[in-house]
């Protein structure tokens, strides 16, 4: 969807709640056919994270994500239309706003689950942190203009994590009210450098850097995700601020992954790197 311009265009024309469906139901029922490795991938590492399941209940997890991938790349062509309390809803609302408002840089720390994108549009709408973004864009270069251009308009400045350490650094010490926003399971090498997942793994790839940019600039961490509930439903789910000042990083590599690590099993139907990885291949150190 994001290759080509036309349906781009016609998914923002359409109502939002429609133009999310079509999107789901192109995924799941014809780019599902094309992606027979992918597919069978997801299904090898979700029968190894879910062995209490029967294989009927993984195909149901499976087309479920298929689903939710299609309505994730549909609904970036309207992301400022799901921008509202009808469409978000937040756990413990009361203390989460409270949480934002607390003095401090802060680094928000989130993995593909749901609508990751727009988790990024509503933290911009909550707060008035000066926000930045970092992610690492598709190979393709159309695919990554269009999402460039399409992320700037509600994520504020987003930047790659290659070589953007020295312009993070200064973004989030020029004001105690910055933000930074970052997805922590990237995948590299059929591997995701987070979460853990039973894997004897420590802290690398982004959630490294991100452990590395608080202590550097006094910054808090606040782990969320934002997941679907049905259609354009979602629930924003979050762990109170976690602070390195505090903390040791094994303490708070602990606190990450019991959060967030465990949300990637528990939505696995809604966790983007399922088909990215081989779980039955060992994690090499140097992600």
């Amino acid at each position: 969807m994001l290759s080509n311009p036309f349906l781009f265009i016609l998914l923002r024309l359409l109502p939002a709640a429609m133009a999310s469906w079509i999107g789901g139901w192109l995924s799941a029922s014809v780019a599902r056919r094309g992606m027979k490795l992918r597919d069978r991938r997801a299904r090898t590492n979700l029968a190894l994270l879910r062995p209490d399941l029967s294989d009927a209940a993984r195909e149901e997890i499976l087309t479920r994500r298929w689903f939710n991938l299609g309505r994730t790349m549909a609904e970036l062509t309207n992301v400022d239309r799901l921008v509202n309390p009808r469409r978000v809803a937040i756990q413990d609302e009361a203390a989460y706003r409270e949480a934002l408002d607390s003095p401090r840089p802060m680094i928000f720390l989130t993995v593909h689950i749901g609508n990751w994108d727009l988790l990024a549009a509503h933290l911009k709408a909550s707060c008035d942190r000066a926000p930045l973004g970092v992610y690492d864009p598709p190979a393709d270069p159309v695919q990554a203009k269009m999402l460039q251009r399409a992320r700037q308009s509600y994520m504020g400045e987003a930047i790659t994590g290659g070589g953007a350490a020295r312009a993070i650094v200064r973004h989030l010490s020029d004001s105690d009210r910055a933000m930074l926003y970052m997805l922590i399971d990237e995948r590299r090498d059929m591997q995701v450098a987070f979460p853990r997942l039973g894997r004897d793994v420590g802290a690398s790839g982004n959630l490294s850097i991100a452990l590395r940019l608080a202590r550097r600039s006094n910054a808090r961490f606040l782990p969320f995700y934002l997941a679907r509930e049905k259609g354009v439903q979602f629930r924003l789910h979050w762990h109170p601020p976690l602070d390195p000042a505090e903390m040791d990083d094994a303490a708070l590599l602990d606190s990450i992954d019991g959060f967030l690590g465990q949300a990637c099993i528990d939505h696995a139907d809604q966790w983007l790197a399922l088909h990215d990885m081989d779980l039955t291949q060992p994690v090499a150190r140097a992600m």
